[in-house]
């Protein structure tokens, strides 16, 4: 299907939702106004795929977690732009990025997509930075083609045990996932944020465009498609110790202590195998980009040095 034509489709849905066919687009807009990054569009693996670049120097590439997208790194992204070139892409299916060719989304495909991506925006290998769902596809890429990187670093990730996250998040992200709603959406942050109320509050006028675009995303059935089939292959099962093994390339992993998703002690159990550096960020539960930008900042600035 042609990429205007997935584009209709995508907004007739849209409207069918009874959701005005600029929300998403309109949501996402405010949150990138005033970043330091261009977007652009790349074709990789059959997928056309939403790119955020910034900033001059060493080149980071950051990859977000399951039903989020680019702009989940919006707190980080001036920063990092002043010592990096950064590279932000919404997984395949996730955000705008849209799944144009032929097949379903299996691992070799989103390998060979991370690869397209390394090989069309960076000069040099690039730190790799994945973040939960991220964290699992930036893992076994490393695992395969870590002499494609500099460095990899893993937030809060997936695939270093069966995803088995607390009974009660579970469920909060299963109603969310078969609702999408302003209720359901705040009852699976609850879970996500370590203080809600205060995450709002420190994301302020930002706060009200990023629910509305995560709900826009997660009502369209190509995003929650895309969703279910990186689950499947990447966020559930365990990523093999021999794989885990095989990543050479130097890698840190960061840490929210109250992770209810993957505990902090299957984060610290993997730190002492690998021996592996790990960073713990205070007064955080799974998603330190969003609810600690400024201390996963500091962080990540550790892991890119190598201290």
């Amino acid at each position: 299907m042609a990429e205007t034509q997935v584009e209709g489709v995508a907004q007739e849905r849209r409207r069918e939702r009874g959701v005005g066919p600029l929300l998403g687009e309109g949501a996402r807009q405010r949150l990138l106004a005033d970043m330091p990054v261009t977007e652009r569009r790349l074709l990789l693996a059959g997928i056309s795929t939403a790119v955020l670049e910034g900033g001059d120097g060493p080149p980071v590439v950051l990859l977000h977690g399951p039903m989020g997208n680019a702009t989940h790194w919006m707190g980080i992204i001036p920063g990092l732009v002043a010592t990096h070139r950064v590279i932000v892409p919404d997984l395949p299916g996730h955000g705008t990025s849209e799944v144009t060719g032929e097949g379903r989304i299996d691992s070799g495909r989103v390998m060979e997509w991370l690869g397209g991506l390394i090989e069309q925006s960076c000069r040099t290998p690039p730190v790799l930075v994945g973040q939960l769902l991220g964290g699992a596809v930036a893992a076994r890429f490393a695992s395969e083609q870590g002499h494609r990187l500099s460095r990899l670093a893993l937030v809060d990730t997936f695939g270093l045990r069966p995803f088995r996250p607390a009974p009660e998040f579970g469920l909060a992200l299963s109603n969310f996932l078969a609702q999408p709603t302003e209720r359901t959406h705040t009852d699976l942050w609850h879970h996500c944020a370590f203080n809600l109320d205060a995450l709002r509050q420190r994301m302020g006028k930002r706060w009200q465009p990023f629910e509305a675009y995560n709900l826009d995303r997660a009502g369209t059935p190509s995003v929650q498609a895309a969703v279910a089939a990186l689950m499947e292959q990447f966020g559930v099962p365990a990523i093999s110790t021999s794989d885990l093994a095989r990543i050479a390339v130097p890698t840190s992993l960061i840490w929210g202590r109250h992770d209810r998703a993957t505990p902090l002690a299957v984060a610290e159990e993997a730190s002492a195998r690998f021996g592996w550096p790990l960073h713990v960020i205070e007064n955080c539960n799974d998603d330190p980009p969003v609810e600690q930008p400024d201390a996963l900042l500091r962080t990540l600035r550790i892991a890119l040095s190598g201290v």
